[in-house]
């Protein structure tokens, strides 16, 4: 057992390096020091759990075990706490933030490096009192010289303080004669917003739309002058690529798309010449295209056959394209270029897990550096230097992001899901300080590099509750429980007689229940934050079913629900981060999908009857899972790649066995349910077909549910018997570009005076 040593340093005062730290004062002391550098309570802790191993690696098991005794604290805090160490030693140093003090040992820990001599509390006190006597005998010796010299020194103190007065009072004054000039607000109550500014009509966007067909334009690429805009436009089963100025003049065809393929995901190069994108052709076919920005014939710069979850972008010299994690026939887990002239393919050698996916790679706009979605499907933003150095997170939410881009090179702009729409974010790198923009129902964000403009794709679909019949003869789709907010999820009950769903009909998102039958009995859980990520699951019996959600701290968990009564009871899941749990096949036990310290996902086996609960059972890799009663097992799908698998309801690793090895895909590896008989069904989006379901294991029909309207990819449900799928279908829908100016830099906090100076 580690033994926490909680007593007190025979001393006050430490000699690391160059530098001497007060620990009464959490002060740090050093030769390059323009002031004195302050420490937090924790940087103290952590400091002396280093200092009394110096040299030594200190694992962060131990580190926390010291410093948070009794808690369960995240990774960020101790990397926060060791960044100021780093900081503040730098700056005591007279050096930068590279100083030699603590070095960083990968998957481990940390070690102080630089030399330590704790001073014993006798010598202390007779270097200060020796001190204090020679300050005392040096005053006596030159008052007498000093006391002209301290008279002048008074005198012009004077003078300064009154000037400063007089400065203030007259600023004073004109503040109050301009507040006194000012407009009085006219007598009938004009309205005004929270600014003070009169409100004439709608409150103005921070964007505008320079698009507004019935069509789903999405993916915008900006020139770099920000005057272009090059969008993907998806109509008719296919998708073609158009340019037009961000202004609102009519679009036209940027490239012939040919009548079978699909052109997506354009790119501007850094001079504006040319635009690199993506067709997809018949049979999994894939390459991806150069043309000149002014159109043309397009060239090929390599292909892309059976790759799933295509990105790339250009490198600052427009020379070679950087592509993201690639599977298929041209299969690569990390990060690397392609030089375009030559056709060489070069890997980037940075740290990344077997089951890591990094997705859309992106240079800084000074090229120092790189940043990437790492397993964008419950993702975070990466960054790294150029090279592939220094890989840290920049986010630790585990959230769906939807297209992300550099606004400068120390702040980034990003889309992510939040309950029922997407939002823009920024993010500022060096703080990690994130801010809603105050964009909503936006993704894919991309910006321009000269032209301060940020353009987007805007979308605001309208999901309703369908019952879809799957055998011939079943009648016609039922829409259930109609309403004008975004029902999606749709969960139905074993007996096949209750529905649970999520909406944000109330105004809220929230989780509703109600019986097939009986529309009057629509029930809303109150008090309840559900997750829009993860699937329900019901009880065998259909009295209870859990749900993913977070709670008043935005921190999540998972919670049990009785949705009759409306009542409900967060489970004590011994796990830092879960993301899904199911009920086992055994009474009281639990499968629970978890995230780790490391992003490894686990689904773990739980014995809940046992306090604290008994971990049984674990498999790593896994991204989503449902249990077939029937078939005595637990399906579920793998974060590093598409496929369906199926394992023991035990988590036997030697029960694996593949059921399907190309879907799910890793974007819709939600979109999937079993039925009673064990049957698995699988929504996805066909040729000429939106909303295509298809058996991926076990015996039925494939059909068109619509070739026009599309299913939401975040939940569906499949009736007991297999007659019928419960989706949610998009009745309104479409997607337009949005253009916004770059917003200004969000000032970092100064301290003291300077910060009341602008």
């Amino acid at each position: 057992m580690h033994t926490v040593d909680n007593s007190k340093p025979e001393a006050d005062r430490l000699t690391i390096g160059t530098c001497a730290v007060l620990l009464s004062s959490r002060e740090v002391h050093g030769p390059g020091a323009r002031k004195v550098q302050r420490l937090t309570p924790k940087s103290v802790g952590v400091l002396l759990a280093l200092a009394r191993r110096a040299g030594q690696v200190v694992t962060r098991e131990e580190l926390f075990a010291d410093v948070w005794p009794d808690t369960m604290p995240t990774n960020d805090v101790l990397t926060q706490a060791v960044t100021q160490l780093r900081k503040v030693f730098a700056a005591a140093d007279g050096g930068d933030d590279g100083t030699p003090y603590i070095e960083t040992i990968a998957k481990t820990g940390y070690r102080l490096l630089a030399p330590v001599v704790w001073e014993d509390a006798d010598s202390v006190t007779r270097e200060e009192n020796e001190i204090a006597a020679e300050a005392v005998a040096g005053n006596a010796a030159a008052s007498a010289v000093k006391t002209p010299a301290r008279a002048l020194h008074r005198k012009l103190r004077r003078h300064v303080l009154l000037a400063v007065g007089l400065v203030l009072l007259t600023s004073t004054v004109v503040m109050a004669w301009l507040l006194w000039g000012r407009a009085s607000p006219d007598a009938r109550g004009d309205e005004v917003d929270a600014s003070g500014t009169r409100v004439v009509g709608s409150p103005a966007r921070p964007y505008r739309l320079i698009t507004s067909s019935a069509a789903f334009e999405t993916t915008p690429t900006l020139s770099p002058d920000g005057a272009l805009v090059v969008f993907a436009k998806e109509a008719e089963g296919r998708s073609t690529l158009w340019i037009q100025s961000t202004g609102s003049t009519p679009p036209v065809a940027l490239v012939a798309t040919p009548a079978n393929a699909s052109d997506r995901f354009p790119v501007w190069s850094p001079d504006g010449r040319q635009i690199a994108f993506a067709r997809f052709l018949p049979q999994a076919g894939c390459e991806v295209l150069l043309v000149s920005a002014t159109g043309g014939d397009a060239r090929r710069a390599t292909r892309c056959d059976g790759t799933d979850m295509l990105s790339f972008s250009w490198s600052p010299d427009g020379r070679s394209l950087l592509f993201g994690s690639m599977t298929g026939a041209h299969a690569s887990r990390g990060i690397r270029t392609l030089e375009l002239a030559s056709g060489r393919w070069s890997s980037l050698s940075y740290e990344r897990g077997a089951d890591d996916f990094d997705y859309a790679p992106q240079y800084s706009p000074d090229g120092s550096r790189i940043g990437f979605v790492r397993n964008p499907q419950v993702g975070d933003l990466w960054v790294m230097d150029a090279d592939g150095g220094n890989a840290e997170r920049l986010t630790n939410e585990a959230a769906e992001i939807r297209g992300w881009s550099w606004l400068h090179s120390d702040e980034i702009v990003f889309g992510r899901r939040v309950d029922s729409e997407s939002r823009l974010y920024r993010l500022d790198v060096a703080t990690r300080t994130l801010r809603d923009m105050g964009v909503d129902d936006a993704r894919n964000p991309t910006v321009s590099r000269h032209g301060g403009n940020l353009a987007f794709s805007r979308d605001r679909p309208q999901y309703g509750l369908f019952r879809v019949p799957l055998t011939e003869g079943g009648g016609p789709r039922v829409r259930l429980f109609a309403s004008s907010g975004r029902d999606g999820q749709p969960m139905v009950s074993p007996d096949g007689t209750q529905l649970a769903f999520t909406s944000d009909r109330s105004g809220t998102f929230a989780l509703w229940w109600g019986r097939l039958d009986d529309p009057g009995s629509l029930r809303v859980v109150e008090g309840l934050r559900p997750e829009a990520r993860q699937p329900m699951d019901w009880s065998s019996d259909g009295r209870s079913l859990l749900v993913s959600g977070r709670d008043a701290d935005g921190l999540p968990g998972i919670y049990e629900v009785m949705p009759e009564d409306g009542r409900w009871k967060k489970l004590a899941v011994p796990v830092r981060e879960t993301l899904q749990a199911i009920y086992g096949i055994a009474p009281g036990t639990l499968l629970v999908v978890e995230r780790g310290d490391d992003e490894r996902m686990t689904l773990t086996l739980f014995d809940r009857t046992q306090t604290p609960w008994k971990r049984m059972a674990a498999l790593e890799g896994v991204s989503q899972a449902r249990l077939d009663r029937a078939g005595n097992r637990v399906l579920f799908t793998r974060l590093a790649t598409g496929g369906l698998w199926q394992i023991g309801t035990d988590l036997a690793a030697d029960s694996i066995l593949a059921l399907n090895t190309e879907v799910p895909t890793r974007w819709r590896y939600r979109t999937w349910a079993v039925t009673g008989n064990g049957t698995v069904g699988y929504m996805s989006i066909g040729a000429g077909c939106a909303t295509q379901f298809s058996v991926i294991a076990g015996e039925g029909a494939s059909r068109c549910l619509d070739t026009d309207k599309f299913s939401s990819g975040n939940g569906m449900s499949l009736a007991p018997d297999g007659s019928a799928a419960f989706i949610a279908l998009g009745i309104a829908e479409g997607a337009d570009i949005g253009v916004m100016r770059v917003p200004k830099r969000a000032p970092r906090r100064m301290l003291g005076v300077a910060k009341w100076l602008p």
